[in-house]
Formats: C-alpha cells, sequence, structure tokens
C-alpha cells in the first residue's frame, strides 16, 4: 500500500535536503518540485521566453520534457541540474511559478508521481494543492536570519560570490511574491505539522519526520508486516 508525504516551506528552511534525506530512508522516491518550477523557468528564460507571453509560454511548456533522474534534472535532454541553483534563477522563478498556464501545464505531471509508488514531494503548494489529501503533511519553516544562512553556504559552496544580506534580501522578496501569489500561494497547510528547524540539526528535523512518518503511514516492515 502506497502512501504519499509532503513537505512545504520557503526556501532555506531545509526542506528539499530533508526531503530527499527521509525519502532514502523509507526507501521511497522524492519528488522535487522545486527543481521542476526551476527548470521551467531557467530554460524558458534562457530561450528568450518572458512571463507576459501566456500563449506562447503555455504552449512551450506543454512541449518540454521535464525527467528528474537520480543523476540529474534534464529539460528536453539538457542537464540543468547546476544551472538552476544559482541567484539569478532564484530571482526569476516566482513570476514563473505564478503564471497559471505554469502551473497548470506542471501540475499533471506533479501529481502524475502518485501513481507510481509512495512518494516524498517537497514544495510549496504540496499539501495545499497537488496533494491535499497526502497521509502526512508537514510545514517546514525557520527565521529569515537561519535560512540566508544555510541558502549562503550553499552558494559559497558552489563557488557563488554574494553576500549572506543579499541572500537574505532577495529571499524574503521571494516569499512575499510567492505567498501574495492568486494561485497555490506559499501558506501552511490545513492539517500540517508545522516544524521550525531555526534551531535543529539536519539529522535531528530528519529523525523526527521519520518518527512521525512511521507512526502514521503503512510502511512494509523487514518481516512483509506493515506498521502504523
Amino acid at each position: 500500500m502506497s502512501f504519499v508525504v509532503t513537505i512545504d516551506g520557503p526556501s532555506g528552511a531545509g526542506k528539499s535536503s530533508v526531503a530527499k534525506s527521509l525519502a532514502e530512508r523509507l526507501g521511497i522516491r522524492c519528488l522535487d518540485t522545486g527543481a521542476i518550477y526551476r527548470s521551467v523557468a531557467y530554460v524558458l528564460d534562457k530561450r528568450g521566453f518572458s512571463p507576459t507571453e501566456e500563449k506562447r509560454v503555455a504552449d512551450a511548456v506543454a512541449s518540454l520534457s521535464v525527467r528528474i533522474l537520480p543523476e540529474g534534472i534534464f529539460v528536453d535532454g539538457e542537464d540543468v541540474t547546476t544551472a538552476i541553483r544559482t541567484p539569478y534563477v532564484d530571482s526569476i522563478v516566482s513570476a514563473w511559478a505564478r503564471l497559471g498556464v505554469v502551473r497548470s501545464g506542471l501540475l499533471a505531471l506533479q501529481r502524475e508521481q502518485a501513481k507510481y509508488g509512495s512518494l516524498v514531494a517537497e514544495g510549496r503548494d504540496m499539501g495545499s494543492v497537488v496533494f491535499p489529501a497526502a497521509d502526512v503533511r508537514f510545514f517546514l519553516t525557520a527565521s529569515s536570519e537561519a535560512r540566508a544562512e544555510r541558502r549562503h553556504r550553499e552558494l559559497l559552496e558552489r563557488g557563488e560570490s554574494v553576500s549572506c544580506e543579499d541572500v537574505r534580501v532577495r529571499l524574503n522578496e521571494r516569499d512575499r511574491a510567492d505567498s501574495e501569489r492568486e494561485l497555490a500561494p506559499l501558506k501552511e497547510p490545513e492539517g500540517a505539522i508545522r516544524i521550525d528547524t531555526s534551531l535543529m540539526e539536519k539529522e535531528d528535523v530528519i529523525n523526527e519526520l521519520l518518527l512521525i512518518v512511521r507512526r502514521q503511514c503503512p510502511i512494509q516492515d523487514n518481516a512483509g508486516g506493515t506498521n502504523k
């Protein structure tokens, strides 16, 4: 019996890395929906499209092939894994993600993933829009300072030269844009379990989520039975 776990929250709360690790511990797939939107934004921007050209954008999104594989993320065969994790993509992704033609075009792609077995889905509207009936819905958050520091470290590790304050400003701007957008805004899903990760180590967050999921979901144990 399959199940779906959703993890929503703002940038820098740790949801992407936690979702991947949680899925690995559970032995199921992880759907990084943020990566899907980043990939579409990156490719459309690179190809010269504008968010104001909704008809052209709708046709373009319908024709895109987005594949999330163990070795990376590919759009029309192009490996965009590294390219989508830059400050520039941070600054443009909300403009694309708020478009109805983009969200509707990708909604079916996201929901379809649940047909292939249990799933940990991570994003900004997973528990509120994409999988509102998920077995467990989490909302990870953290202080503005903690989120900026985490994202700043990630960028430095990738060789990006940017100040922590610039990162904080960009994160706050994106959060505001995503929270205020008319379609599928960033919000805490009804009934979600809220976890503030500001003062928590990644491993502690994973263990807490793992304990909750094992208690609430029909997970196969080594003897072939299930536990709730």
